[in-house]
Formats: C-alpha cells, structure tokens, sequence
C-alpha cells in the first residue's frame, strides 16, 4: 500500500474513479498510508447523529466526508483536464512527479 500513497499528497486534486460518486473532483484532506484510505472534499458524505456535548450543545445530524479507497480516485492534471496516472523524474537530488500524457510537472 505505500507505494501507492507516493503517488497521490495532501492538497492534491483528484477525481473519483468508481462507485457513487464517480466523476466528482475534491481536494485530498487526510491520507491513511497504512489503511491505504483517503479523505477527499465533498464526496463520500453521511450523516453522522451527534449526541449534545460542548461542540453540538443541541446535538442533531452533521455531514460528514468519509474515506474512500485510494485506488478509486486519481491525480487530476490542470493541463489535460482528466484523471492521469503519475510519473517520476529524477532531476539532480529532487524527485519530480509528472502527468503521464503531457509530461506536465505536478
């Protein structure tokens, strides 16, 4: 699972591959490398029944963003406005991660 947590960053753009939400874009929030899950904005919502405490005083039902699997999203490229798989290019000491189609720097 971790090689696949190499590829895909905090911050990145992704779009979803497979299941409900199939086609949504969203920004990564929370990477599991261990679980091989990941959080990405506005998809994969339920509603979770909050009992009241400090945080919900009345309590009631939130949304919230559930993880999805990592092999179901893929990096979004700017440049090819799709899903691509991901390179790496080694310049010097720095390892770099490109668009497969384009080439284009990620």
């Amino acid at each position: 699972m971790q090689g696949v947590c190499k590829k895909i960053k905090k911050n990145d753009t992704v779009v979803v591959i497979t299941g409900k939400d199939k086609g949504k874009r969203g920004k990564v929030l929370h990477i599991d490398s261990k679980k091989g899950r990941v959080v990405v904005e506005g998809v994969n919502k339920k509603k979770k029944f909050v009992r009241p405490s400090q945080d919900a005083p009345k309590g009631g039902v939130i949304t919230l963003e559930y993880p999805i699997h990592i092999s179901n999203v893929m990096l979004f490229c700017d440049k090819c406005k799709k899903g691509v798989r991901v390179g790496f290019e080694i310049t010097g000491d720095k390892k770099i991660r490109k668009c497969k189609k384009c080439n284009k720097e990620i």
